[in-house]
């Protein structure tokens, strides 16, 4: 049988289940199963199941086993349970407090603070969804009790949200890194340059908007003392920590990115306990959330790991590859199409799931084409972070949603995120059309 045909048809069956709201993992896991079934019982043109069935198990177990066993796998625990202990040991929040603190006499300052503590939460953590949900739950309310505008206070916490997804540590960047065989220290370094872009393009954001609109951002009509300041930004000291550790560690070779994440849960540990914000029942917390969240993760990530390899016996990658090359498309018509397709999955699909469905066919793209996977890397964060905010399935609107309840609905975030969504696409293209913005520091290791 035909190995591209058997493999369009499974693609356009993952797309069948998926609309249909079949959990992805399932859904990857049982098409690559069936497919690969398929394979192997036409291999001689005649139909023959029982030489099928010792094959196509062992491609199913081999596969999802070697994964879960991936060393480089073991990073996604450990940064999950860094971002669950830091916020229990009020690490994270002190972020948010530090630039509460300097920035509260700016106007649209509680805003812009907000932003900044969700690069910082992002810096530590690696997940955009969690960022979104536990700075929501801190910002939001405060913003909306001052009087801020409705669409400001609750769309500048989902933007900020996702710089989760490209300041490092990243769980899509692991994920990314373990599915092209990249190295994920230079993953890391490379999101962190387009990461802080995408900060100072919010807090642009945030300020055009409170000039152009003062009535959207209260004046703060306290006093703040230079001491206070300082005291604020020493409290933040076991953030900064964490951050050095990470990416200085990263960046001077003293650590991998694995052991980076180890060091920064032991000294969260220590810290929290130092400073009595943590105890026993709190640190169990975390870890029982860290299970439920990497969990789901690594059944994603089996699903899609079986779901490569049958992918790469049909060969369906190779001949659209080919289909591709001799079309004669350039570089730039290549990564528009690129960018619209995640563009238009990221309206419905999640992050990671939108990443499993498409990298096995586009990284054989991208490398016949001589493109470096670390800044496509980049490239594929960046479009992922804009599907998190872009309507009818923003994921990080329906969390902001879910934190302030009715006194804001949906459309009325949806309808601040447009703001936002002109940055993210102005950065996409800076990201695009420069490559270095992304390989500057992994260059330079």
């Amino acid at each position: 049988m035909d190995g591209t045909l058997v493999g369009l048809v499974a693609f356009a069956s993952l797309l069948l289940l998926l609309g249909l709201r079949v959990p992805i993992a399932f859904a990857l896991a049982a098409v690559a199963t069936i497919g690969t079934f398929v394979m192997f019982a036409f291999r001689t043109g005649a139909f023959t199941p029982d030489r099928a069935i010792r094959p196509t198990s062992s491609l199913v177990f081999s596969n999802s086993f070697d994964l879960i066993h991936s060393y480089d796998l073991s990073m996604i625990p450990l940064f999950v349970a860094l971002g669950h202990i830091a916020y229990k040991a009020d690490i994270t929040t002190k972020i948010y407090h530090a630039a509460r603190v300097w920035l509260a006499s700016i106007p649209g300052g509680v805003a812009m603070a907000s932003v900044v503590g969700c690069g910082g939460f992002s810096a530590i953590t690696g997940s955009s969804i969690a960022c979104a949900s536990t700075m929501g739950r801190i910002c939001a309310p405060e913003m909306l009790r001052m009087g801020y505008d409705k669409r400001l206070a609750t769309a500048s916490v989902a933007a900020g949200g996702t710089l989760g997804s490209l300041i490092p540590p990243s769980v899509l960047f692991i994920i990314y890194g373990i599915f092209t065989e990249t190295s994920i220290s230079s993953l890391f370094l490379a999101g962190i340059l387009p990461g802080l872009i995408s900060l100072a393009g919010f807090l642009l954001v945030i300020w055009l908007w409170v000039r152009r609109d003062p009535a959207a951002a209260p004046a703060f009509d306290g006093q703040i003392t230079g001491r206070e300041r300082m005291q604020a930004a020493l409290d933040a000291w076991p953030a900064v920590l964490l951050f050095v550790i990470i990416v200085g560690g990263i960046y001077g070779g003293v650590f991998t990115a694995t052991e980076a994440a180890a060091v920064c849960v032991s000294a969260a540990l220590l810290i929290g306990f130092a400073q009595r914000k943590l105890t026993i029942r709190a640190v169990i917390d975390a870890l029982r959330e860290t299970v439920i969240q990497t969990t789901s993760i690594f059944v994603i990530a089996a699903g899609a790991k079986i779901f490569v390899a049958f992918i790469a016996l049909t060969g369906v990658a190779g001949d659209i590859v080919g289909a591709v090359q001799d079309a004669n498309l350039n570089v730039v018509v290549l990564m528009l199409a690129i960018a619209l397709i995640y563009l238009a999955l990221g309206m419905f699909l999640d992050p990671i799931g939108i990443m499993v469905l498409t990298l096995p066919l586009l990284v054989p793209l991208v490398e016949g084409y001589g493109l470096d996977l670390i800044w496509f890397g980049v490239v594929v964060i960046k479009l992922l972070e804009i599907g998190l905010i872009t309507p009818p399935v923003g994921l990080n609107v329906f969390v902001i949603a879910s934190v302030v309840g009715k006194e804001v609905p949906i459309d009325r975030i949806f309808s601040g995120i447009g703001r936002f969504l002109s940055v993210d696409v102005i950065v996409l293209a800076l990201i695009m059309a420069f490559p270095v913005l992304s390989l500057l520091i992994p260059n330079s290791m």
